[in-house]
């Protein structure tokens, strides 16, 4: 079965805000383009701009669930961020110059027993993504209504911090194309994993409040996965509409 793009999403600092796109161009063998572009170390971590690191050594939504209601907006030319959140004054910065007008930004949103936000990591031509291979998450609206119905309320999509959102496709059809080459628009993926869910997916991306039961409604299905990530193998261009399904 063929599935049709509905949305596609950016995250430009790691678990510090989303942002939607009308289109995007993807290179063979990397992240989508300023996709977790920064991240942000915590006061233990031992990340560095040398190397891609595991989630753990980032402040993030799993253990702080008021980052998830940030948006972001990049002006990529200026490589400017303004970041949103319904409990403080919108921020604009750069990332690389200005690492500390975030950290104060943030840290009211930070819960008090856990490690401080201290500073930001690029790590050059790597998006700080959780697989330790360069990925692009792929997410079936079909599984998203499935969870919508077991737990018996509305969710937002942008719990499951996505990058390609595809319609039309049956629900959890996305796991049968593991180890499968997809074509979604001009560009080809290779399905690599299915992703594990955390915490970060119980918290509102309005409120930033932990409100819905997503991991117990996974565990209906006998896992806690949703959506899964893939290797861009072809570059292109993938636009609202585009067609998806597998590859030759």
């Amino acid at each position: 079965m063929t599935g049709t793009v509905a949305s596609i999403w950016r995250h430009p600092i790691k678990s510090h805000g989303r942002e939607a796109l009308d289109e995007v161009t993807l290179t063979a063998g990397k992240t989508m383009p300023w996709d977790r572009a920064w991240a942000v170390a915590h006061e233990v971590s031992t990340a560095t701009n040398d190397a891609w690191s595991p989630c753990a050594a980032f402040s993030r939504v799993s253990k702080a669930p008021a980052l998830m209601a940030i948006t972001a907006t990049l002006t990529e030319a200026t490589e400017t961020l303004t970041l949103r959140h319904p409990n403080r004054p919108d921020l604009t910065f750069q990332p690389d110059t200005q690492a500390e007008m975030l950290i104060d930004w943030v840290r009211p949103l930070m819960p008090a027993d856990r490690a401080a936000s201290m500073r930001i990591v690029r790590v050059a031509g790597r998006g700080m993504t959780d697989s330790d291979f360069p990925s692009v998450t792929i997410c079936n609206h079909a599984s998203h209504r499935a969870v919508e119905q077991r737990i018996g309320q509305e969710l937002s999509i942008d719990r499951w911090r996505g990058n390609i959102w595809l319609d039309g496709l049956g629900p959890w059809e996305e796991f049968e194309w593991l180890d499968r080459d997809i074509r979604i628009g001009s560009a080809v993926l290779r399905v690599r994993e299915r992703t594990d869910r955390c915490t970060a997916t119980i918290a509102n991306p309005e409120t930033g409040k932990r409100d819905a039961d997503t991991l117990g409604a996974l565990a209906h299905w006998g896992h806690k996965d949703f959506s899964v990530r893939a290797e861009v193998i072809e570059g292109g261009t993938i636009r609202h509409g585009d067609t998806a399904g597998l590859a030759g």
